[in-house]
């Protein structure tokens, strides 16, 4: 992007609707909504641009009033909560401030069929009217809620091919053995040649520290605050360290040269949630993907340790709660 482009900011000046030459309450108050790019250039160039349409194409018409363009910058479609321009509009159109809502098509508007009918459907019981220019439907219209479901529909069918594409994508890397990892939260590796772990041997050194204090006897909480109080950051770059930052580094095969590909998973293409993969999805172990930083009969151990532990402290409840009867 060129160094000197600055985002402009965009302040709407709202009608006077005590100055409008048709007289107060005369005409239809019409606002409009859009979702624009991602990239920052091309969004305000996108967001001008349709500000500049919306304003010639409300204008033009006789009896109607422009209030507002509402537009979400860069984010999805699949659910309108996370569009505060959005969530704004309707708040606004129930409030009274708005009469009718023009938009480009059912996919710009919401692509999930159920929020779709049930916000039109609410809108209109506030008098407020939806129409979707590349469909030539209105919601005011006596057969809108037929068509609208049929065309809302193909809308959200449209995003789960989507969804399952980028799905058939993943599953493809996977089984190429490419590793998309995280690095900015992994201590000890960054991306090296061939997309590959490569070893940040000072951090590395923290690493080796870690296991060796666990394998010493020293509790999560313990190595925990130990590596606080000597000002050693974490992976996430932060000054405190937590016992489930210290769990994370003694149980992540990558360091001893494993990867497990296929650890989450989008649960629902239309809310995005990301749940644990427990077996319910594919996965790919790779061994000896890169180099190690511990050795694997080390980190096995500490595996087995972690097991001896659990198991102790399970049975230690247990005697506690035979105590108690």
């Amino acid at each position: 992007m060129d160094s000197n482009f600055h985002e402009r900011r965009i302040e709407h000046i709202l009608p006077d609707p005590s100055l409008d030459p048709y007289g107060p309450g005369k005409r239809k108050r019409v606002a409009a909504y859009a979702r624009v790019s991602t990239d920052q250039e091309a969004q305000e160039s996108s967001f001008l641009a349709q500000v500049s349409y919306y304003v010639d194409y409300i204008t033009k018409h006789d009896g109607w009033l422009f209030i507002k363009v509402y537009a979400d910058r860069g984010l999805s479609g699949t659910s309108y909560k996370l569009r505060p321009e959005f969530r704004q509009m309707i708040m606004d159109a129930k409030a009274g401030k708005i009469d009718l809502i023009v938009t480009k098509s059912i996919s710009r508007f919401a692509r999930n069929t159920v929020d779709s009918l049930n916000i039109t459907r609410e809108l209109k019981e506030y008098g407020v009217e939806v129409y979707f220019e590349k469909e030539e439907i209105s919601s005011f219209d006596a057969d809108a809620e037929l068509v609208f479901t049929v065309l809302a529909s193909v809308a959200q069918e449209e995003s789960h091919s989507i969804s399952e594409n980028v799905k058939w994508r993943k599953r493809r890397d996977l089984e190429a053995g490419k590793i998309n990892c995280p690095y900015k939260n992994i201590l000890g590796y960054k991306k090296g040649k061939n997309d590959l772990p490569e070893i940040v041997e000072e951090e590395a050194k923290v690493v080796r520290k870690i296991y060796q204090l666990f394998l010493n006897g020293a509790s999560y909480s313990q190595i925990a605050k130990q590596l606080t109080d000597e000002g050693i950051l974490t992976p996430a770059r932060r000054l405190t360290w937590r016992p489930q930052a210290v769990t994370s580094i003694l149980t992540n095969e990558m360091y001893k040269g494993d990867v497990r590909l296929g650890k989450t998973y989008i649960e629902d293409f239309l809310t995005k949630k990301v749940k644990k993969n427990h077996g319910e999805r594919f996965q790919l172990y790779i061994h000896d993907s890169h180099d190690a930083i511990i050795p694997p009969e080390i980190f096995d151990n500490v595996q087995k340790e972690i097991e001896r532990r659990k198991q102790k402290k399970y049975n230690q409840s247990r005697q506690k709660d035979q105590n108690k009867v």
